[in-house]
């Protein structure tokens, strides 16, 4: 496959990892990259250094020890909090506009005071270093304060999704003994009012937290002991410092079987690790206007927060749908704050295409400089139309692959060297990043597991009070190595390409394929908007692919229809590879943030458990998947 975007010579030299490449000696990019795998502990020390973080006491050294529980910056303190807020006070730090269409907005100077106020806040209701705060909010003001704020007294928080049920977000408050629950009491989604107060009430209960803090968007009436996040006062007090390593943040992942798994995160790792990438790849700069469309409940949400502002970027907040009150909403706002960074899943991606390209014609995308996107493996047909129709087959698409253990990515694009579709033209800078086979060998031109092969700043420090499950999740399949999860291939040019989970993967009569490949040929059909490839058992082939696929508006469902869709897909990857099935459903479950899960129609098509299904934001395709399946 042949690269899609070239830089010019011009935009190579303006990037930031350019000029930060010139400054080490660097003109060549492979050069560079060997020597950030290499000389790790100097490349990191560079870079930091390079982004003149505000230390209370310098670190001795950068990395002590290795695989599975390195330790980083040793030595070091400082509190995330004076690194994300050292830049101009009179600089714009956040934008947050409601679907109603409110705006408000801080600057780095003002966003200081209130991360001061609403810290001392919390001090004088009793949260000390150490404490656990869950923070159940949608992206906006408030959310960022106060992710900001728990981090300053050195207590830790616990983003929660803003879709999750009473029930999905106690089991994350019980698990990590969470000592108060901020939320916003609610908002609006699609127009309708979402009241996360009451639910919040009862997670409060099932969790036995002591104390509810709430945030009154909606003004809904507090009882008896509950906290009004307006009147927090409090003696202020400087940022605690804090070592190196302390935690202050736990996200909580949900996983196939068993309870959910809480990340621990560090002062100097994920914020410094979102800052790296989002200079490195994306070219985000001071002054730059970042939108990453995502839930705080995500990594990615915390991530653009403290990522954007260690940079002295501007981050942009949306609490709502995309296409509500019409389809022009996202480039609306996009021309109306003048973005420069926009990121979208390639589902949300597949949605907007049938809104057509008129809604983003008629607005002014000249701000933007650079598009994003992680979540999942890409279809070739939605990507074109995404750097097309969106990026005017000028703008780069950085691709980004990694996950909320890594604080980040692993896999990503450099816009200093070409980009081909749907792929990541290198690993991320510092991460030692290989395709290993079966017997954990790197290999070139096949298909394999992605793992890391030496430690990076940012990694989990383990799962939170579990340290067996994390060491049996990513060190048991290779001795010393990280295996992330994802079946990815590496090219002979040295692009990666991520085809799907490595327990989606599957295995039809002794051949192995992915399900994004499967999906990828399936989705060529032009009824199709979108579908998930599953593996289910056959007693002759080992396994058989079942294809879910959702259609366009404007067709229905016919016997036929499901033929020419697997022989669509036989004609591209061999007949072999034909789905044995193909089903039609009108969605498929999918997450906040737009990532279909597979694992959950697999687990239904074979009437087995589908494991935690609090991440859903549309639990009724659950149902639709049961049904097709029994048709």
């Amino acid at each position: 496959m042949e690269p899609i975007w070239y830089p010019n010579p011009e935009e190579i030299q303006a990037t930031r990892l350019f000029r930060f490449m010139e400054a080490l000696g660097f003109r060549d990019y492979e050069a560079f990259y060997r020597y950030s795998v290499e000389e790790l502990e100097a490349f990191y020390h560079q870079f930091f250094t390079h982004l003149g973080l505000p230390w209370r006491k310098p670190y001795e050294r950068v990395i002590e020890g290795g695989f599975p529980l390195p330790r980083f910056f040793v030595g070091g303190r400082l509190n995330l909090v004076e690194a994300a807020l050292s830049h101009e006070p009179t600089a714009l730090a956040l934008i947050h506009e409601t679907e109603e269409g409110t705006v408000r907005a801080l600057t780095y100077g003002e966003l200081l005071e209130e991360v001061e106020r609403v810290a001392a806040g919390l001090r004088a209701l009793g949260v000390e270093r150490g404490d656990r705060v869950g923070l159940w909010f949608p992206m906006g003001l408030e959310a960022a304060i106060l992710l900001l704020a728990t981090a300053w007294l050195g207590a830790i928080a616990i983003p929660i999704f803003s879709g999750y049920a009473a029930e999905a977000a106690a089991v994350r408050l019980k698990d990590a003994k969470a000592k108060l629950l901020a939320v916003q009491d609610g908002f609006h989604r699609r127009g309708r009012r979402v009241e996360l107060l009451l639910e919040a009430r009862k997670a409060q209960a099932l969790a036995e937290t002591p104390h509810l803090l709430v945030v009154r968007r909606l003004g809904l009436p507090l009882e008896a002991g509950e906290l009004d996040y307006a009147s927090l006062r409090g003696e202020p007090f400087p940022a605690e410092e804090m070592k190196s390593m302390d935690p202050f943040m736990l996200i909580y992942t949900s996983g196939t079987t068993g309870r959910p798994k809480g990340t621990v995160h560090y002062h100097a790792g994920f914020p410094l690790k979102a800052a790296l990438d989002l200079a490195l790849l994306f070219d985000l700069r001071e002054g730059d206007r970042l939108f990453w469309f995502t839930d705080l409940g995500w990594m990615m949400g915390p991530w653009a927060i403290l990522g954007g502002l260690i940079l002295g970027a501007t981050v942009f907040l949306y609490d709502g749908a995309p296409d509500y009150p019409g389809p022009e909403r996202l480039w609306r706002m996009v021309e109306a704050h003048r973005l420069t960074h926009l990121g979208l899943s390639p589902t949300l991606v597949r949605a907007l295409i049938p809104l057509g390209e008129e809604p983003i014609r008629a607005h002014d995308l000249s701000s933007l400089r650079v598009l994003g996107s992680t979540g999942e493996p890409w279809n070739l047909e939605p990507y074109l139309w995404f750097f097309r129709a969106v990026g005017e087959e000028k703008r780069p698409i950085v691709n980004y692959s990694g996950g909320t253990e890594v604080s980040g990515g692993i896999l990503g694009n450099v816009l200093v060297k070409p980009i081909k579709p749907m792929g990541f033209n290198t690993a991320v800078p510092g991460m030692a990043a290989a395709v290993l086979d079966p017997e954990g060998k790197p290999v070139v031109g096949q298909v394999g597991e992605l793992a890391v092969l030496r430690p990076w700043p940012g990694m989990t420090k383990g799962f939170w009070q579990d340290e067996a499950r994390y060491l049996d999740t990513y060190f048991s399949r290779v001795p010393g190595v990280w295996v992330h999860g994802d079946l990815a291939l590496q090219d002979e040019e040295g692009h990666f390409f991520i085809l799907g989970r490595s327990d989606d993967t599957l295995k039809v009569a002794g051949k192995r394929v992915g399900p994004a490949e499967v999906e990828t040929a399936a989705i060529a059909h032009p009824a199709l908007k979108e579908c998930a490839a599953i593996g289910v058992p056959h007693p002759v082939k080992g396994e058989a692919i079942v294809l879910f696929a959702v259609l366009k508006p404007g067709f229905s469902p016919s016997p036929e229809l499901a033929q020419a869709v697997a022989d669509r897909v036989a004609e591209a990857l061999g007949k072999p590879l034909k789905p044995e099935r193909v089903l039609f459903v009108p969605d498929l479950p999918k997450t906040r943030n737009a990532k279909v899960m597979r694992r959950v129609v697999r687990a239904v098509y074979l009437g087995q458990d589908p494991g935690d299904l609090s991440a859903l934001e549309n639990p009724e395709a659950v149902r639709a998947i049961q049904e097709a399946a029994q048709g």
